[in-house]
């Protein structure tokens, strides 16, 4: 089995060459040819359906759409030349940030 930054690699890769190599049938491919908006409107999609699973208690299902999410946002990535590398740096810079807690303004008191 490979370790998850392998997974996430290979994954980045594939949709990578997807849209390099253009294959007939690929829904990834098809993502492509709709454009950005296509793209975005899918990982809107994929986040609402995340939230709704999680929100239902159903962990296998969350996980399944979690899945989806990062595959679109991997798509939404390669389209706009982010690489994992530069996702991963910012994540590891965050991750030696303590205390930084933000203040927001609620407009929902109950969130």
């Amino acid at each position: 089995m490979l370790n998850s930054n392998d997974v996430l690699k290979n994954l980045y890769d594939t949709i990578l060459d997807r849209k390099e190599n253009k294959q007939e049938g690929s829904y990834t491919c098809y993502l492509f040819e709709k454009g950005i908006d296509k793209i975005l409107k899918k990982c809107g999609e994929e986040c609402s359906e995340t939230i709704i699973a999680a929100k239902n208690g159903d962990n296998g299902e969350t996980v399944l759409e979690i899945s989806d999410l990062i595959y679109h946002l991997f798509v939404m990535m390669v389209n706009q030349g982010i690489t994992v590398d530069d996702v991963m740096a910012e994540l590891d810079k965050r991750s030696n940030k303590t205390g930084n807690l933000k203040k927001f303004h609620q407009v929902d008191k109950n969130t």
